[in-house]
C-alpha cells in the first residue's frame, strides 16, 4: 500500500505541474502548434533520463522517492519519457531491432490508434 501512496502523491504533483507548465507554453507560444505538449514530452523525457541515470548507481536515493518521482510525477507529467527512455535502453542493450520495432511501432501504431479512436467516436 506503501508504494501506491507514493505514486499517488507523485502523480498528483506531476499532472498538476503539467497542466500548469502547458497552459503557460500555449498562451506564450500559441496554440497553432501544440507546443505545451512538445516541451512537457520533451522536458519529461530529460528529466527521467536525468534522475535514472543519477539514481541508478546512488543507492541513498531511497525507493520510494525512485516510485514518486520515475513513476508518479514523470509518469503523470508525460508518458512519452518512459517511452523514449525504454527505447533508448533497448538502444544501449543493444537490442536495435526491438528498439527500432518500439520507436516506429509506437507512432505507427498509436497514429492508427488514435484515427480510429477519432473514428470511432465520430461514428456513435
Amino acid at each position: 500500500m506503501g508504494a501506491l501512496l507514493w505514486v499517488g502523491i507523485g502523480g498528483f504533483l506531476g499532472a498538476i505541474v503539467r497542466y500548469l507548465l502547458g497552459g503557460w507554453v500555449a498562451a506564450r507560444w500559441g496554440a497553432l502548434f501544440p507546443w505545451g505538449t512538445f516541451v512537457i514530452n520533451v522536458s519529461g523525457s530529460f528529466i527521467l533520463g536525468f534522475f535514472l541515470a543519477f539514481a541508478q548507481d546512488r543507492p541513498w536515493v531511497h525507493p520510494s522517492a525512485r516510485l514518486m518521482f520515475a513513476v508518479g510525477f514523470v509518469g503523470a507529467y508525460t508518458t512519452f519519457s518512459t517511452y523514449t527512455y525504454e527505447s533508448i535502453r533497448l538502444i544501449m542493450d543493444g537490442q536495435f531491432a526491438l528498439a527500432a520495432f518500439n520507436i516506429l511501432g509506437s507512432v505507427v501504431v498509436g497514429l492508427m490508434a488514435v484515427f480510429a479512436g477519432v473514428a470511432l467516436g465520430s461514428a456513435v
